[in-house]
């Protein structure tokens, strides 16, 4: 079983998606610590609801943005996780979180990254006009969504499409594609490369 800790700074519906999971047994994982950037979030209810510890931050915690994931990474570790999942997570993870776990922080971006980063990516393809977006899970890295890519699903964009309609397309995608990969995670399958890149064996 692999103990993860869940980073959110909103409503938790990729959260809710991942204990979802763990509860219906299709994802071999126990969430250990649920910490949000905001003191209130429907994402803390969630976690509190079923008995998760839950860390919460305010805005002026990040007047010192080093000093505060040097606190998260110190809750996590003492927590033991073994993964952080960064679940709707909008702050930027630093250097005290990634060297405490290195190649152990993932992300997930409502884009076919490298297309599309940062915080509007499915307003931003929507603009743009394209007829094919997704979701990417990958790495998080010192850089905006641009770690080593995990796993991508494709979501079509169609013609009738609204900006709306496509949110709820994208968030269904997260709330499968997600769980889904922090199993393969928890089976051992998804292997960081010396190149950088990501192999799922």
């Amino acid at each position: 079983m692999v103990k993860l800790g869940i980073l959110i700074s909103g409503g938790g519906s990729n959260l809710q998606a991942i204990i979802d999971a763990i509860e219906s047994k299709q994802l071999n994982a126990s969430i250990e610590l649920v910490v949000s950037s905001k003191a209130e979030t429907y994402g803390l209810e969630r976690a509190k609801r079923v008995g998760i510890p839950v860390m919460a931050l305010s805005r002026d915690d990040y007047m010192d943005p080093l000093a505060t994931d040097e606190r998260i990474a110190g809750a996590l570790q003492d927590a033991q996780v073994d993964y952080v999942v960064m679940a709707g997570y909008m702050r930027k993870v630093r250097n005290p979180l990634l060297a405490a776990f290195p190649n152990k922080i993932i992300n997930i971006h409502p884009a076919l990254l490298p297309s599309f980063p940062g915080a509007h990516g499915i307003k931003d393809a929507f603009d743009y006009g394209v007829k094919l977006t997704g979701v990417t899970v990958h790495f998080a890295n010192e850089e905006y969504d641009e770690g080593a890519i995990i796993a991508q699903e494709v979501v079509e964009v169609a013609e009738e499409d609204t900006l709306e309609s496509l949110e709820e397309k994208i968030h269904n995608v997260e709330h499968t594609l997600y769980p889904r990969v922090l199993e393969l995670i928890a089976q051992g399958r998804v292997i960081m490369k010396d190149n950088g890149r990501v192999a799922v064996i």
